[in-house]
């Protein structure tokens, strides 16, 4: 039981880590009462951009379920400084009025809403200019570009911004539409207009522009909806997967076509057959595989993965391990990709969990390494990546305040993952669990401690511990070791309490799995030299001489 000063404590701690957020934050982050009665189900959206004013006018009609305790008013995200214009709930269309909260709309519902309903609709009429993008995807927007023919381009990128940086939505990354989403965006002609999934109509309006209408079917993260509005051309291959013949299809602008069918040519199907064979099936046959070329680098846009790698191997020609191995590949088809299995496919409920995106994506290229170029070279390309962590703050970021954790996401999730393979040492265990996750978790949403109870459950291995350390802390464990008297002695320092990670280590070329903990333990090895001890590089971890004195062992 707390007592009363570790109370006040407590809630000293918690309110000092709130003040860094404002408000907005919260709205954005959490489940406010004006979000949790309802569940999204579908979203329908429409768009017409003018190029020349950089601005947006269109409408978002999303469908959802009634799930508990209606509140007087809807919570709906829509970015400063984007306007509502209209909005009208259900089949007889009912004009609602509304109020603004910075970012976000409360739409006040009708007196005795739901009236015994159980599901309903809202459309909701918008227009504005949108932010536009400084550096995308990483300081993102409505991107209004020209190609190198110096004709209009234009898509969106919005991760941790947030889709309602241009359309009206539940702006939380918890609720997906779990019927799917449609995208309508009329242009002027000739310009072609792509979105995620399938075409469902292309429609001349008679006026000098075409509604060009696409669809998924299956459940989509909000930031993954997006137009790509540009001068583009097509072409189209099945492949051969494992739940029959899958869509794949290419939009490039015209003079690059024969570059992308090179890059795509020789990337896209061995990345397909590696991961379907790691991680399951692609997860969204339904809605097809495509590239598509976009005015920014990349970005894991669910079925419509954008590609702007400027068809280059590595990532923009530079290999990020430092391996060599790196440049190999094209980065953004593989590590994008790799995302249709891990963000798109496994949700985490909260950005605060985004690890679980970050690190198995950034995993899903040593996987490709290794079924490329084999194991050796994964080892060293994930060992590689260790150059870019800086272990300055935690991994796991604060919960309910619309804020992801370190960057080091990437390099030290996988790095973990890589470590946990070696603590699992079995590799049909391991697969079966990447295999199970995507199963398991199939178009769902999770958090991190429901993930890591998972693997641990599957491996028969209590790995708490191991993840705390590398999610909530910022050190990385220490191997302290002594060789005297005929012996190894060991420890951990520079971990969390109770840290008890069993490591391999090489001695007189023999490995032996040691399960170390914070207390010395000795390992009787006579006449072993120090230039025969070494640790398994694979576990990432720091080593070090100690200066302890091993007591003699007893005969």
């Amino acid at each position: 039981m707390k007592t009363f000063a570790t109370v006040l404590f407590l809630l000293f701690i918690s309110l000092d880590v709130f003040s860094q957020y404002t408000h907005q934050d919260t709205l954005r982050g959490s489940v406010t009462p004006e979000r949790a009665w309802w569940d999204v189900t579908n979203y329908k959206i429409a768009v017409t951009p003018d190029y020349a004013a950089k601005t947006i006018k269109g409408s978002s009609r999303i469908t959802y379920k009634i799930s508990g305790n209606v509140t007087a008013s809807m919570q709906i995200d829509l970015q400063q400084p984007m306007q509502l214009d209209s909005v009208f709930i259900g089949t007889q269309r009912t004009k609602l009025s509304y109020q603004r909260d910075g970012n976000v709309f409360y739409i006040q519902l009708p007196a005795g809403y739901p009236n015994g309903l159980t599901a309903d609709s809202i459309e909701l009429f918008y227009s504005g200019k949108p932010r536009e993008a400084v550096n995308p995807p990483w300081d993102g927007g409505w991107i209004w570009k020209k190609d190198p023919e110096g004709r209009p381009w234009m898509s969106v990128a919005c991760q941790g911004l947030g889709a309602s940086v241009w359309y009206p939505c539940k702006d939380y990354q918890g609720d997906e539409p779990e019927n799917g989403a449609s995208l309508s965006m009329t242009v002027a002609d000739p310009l072609s207009a792509i979105s995620n999934g399938r075409l469902k109509e292309k429609r001349s309006n008679g006026d000098g522009t075409t509604t060009w209408t696409w669809a998924v079917v299956n459940p989509i993260n909000n930031y993954n909806i997006v137009p790509y509005i540009g001068y583009y051309t097509n072409w189209k291959e099945d492949y051969a997967g494992v739940k029959g013949n899958l869509e794949c299809s290419y939009w490039v602008l015209e003079k690059n076509i024969d570059k992308a069918k090179a890059q795509f040519g020789r990337d896209v199907k061995r990345m397909l057959k590696c991961f379907e064979e790691w991680f399951g099936p692609y997860p969204f046959y339904e809605d097809s595989y495509k590239l598509v070329e976009a005015p920014h680098l990349g970005m894991e846009h669910q079925s419509a993965v954008a590609y702007g790698n400027k068809y280059m191997n590595g990532y923009l020609g530079m290999d990020l391990s430092g391996s060599g191995w790196g440049r190999e590949w094209d980065y953004i088809i593989v590590h994008e990709s790799g995302h249709e299995w891990f963000a798109n496919n496994i949700t985490t409920q909260d950005i605060a969990d985004m690890w679980i995106h970050e690190g198995f994506t950034t995993y899903s290229e040593v996987v490709f390494v290794e079924c490329n170029y084999g194991k050796k070279a994964a080892d060293e390309y994930c060992q590689g990546l260790r150059k870019s962590i800086s272990n300055d703050s935690k991994v796991i970021g604060p919960y309910g305040v619309n804020k992801e954790g370190s960057g080091d996401m990437y390099p030290k999730g996988a790095n973990l993952i890589h470590t946990i393979r070696q603590i699992i040492d079995n590799e049909k265990t391991f697969k079966d669990i990447l295999k199970g996750l995507n199963k398991d978790f199939y178009h769902k949403i999770t958090t991190s401690k429901e993930v890591e109870e998972y693997i641990s459950r599957k491996s028969g291995k209590d790995l708490s511990k191991v993840f705390d350390q590398y999610l909530r802390d910022t050190r990385i464990p220490v191997l302290e070791y002594k060789i005297e008297n005929d012996a190894i002695s060991y420890r951990w320092r520079e971990c969390i309490a109770g840290f008890n990670m069993p490591v391999r280590i090489y001695a007189k070329n023999k490995a032996y799995t040691i399960n170390a903990t914070e207390n010395w333990q000795t390992l009787s090895m006579k006449q072993l030299d120090e230039k025969e001890f070494s640790v398994d590089k694979n576990f990432y971890i720091h080593s070090s001489k100690s200066d302890y004195v091993i007591p003699k062992l007893k005969n």
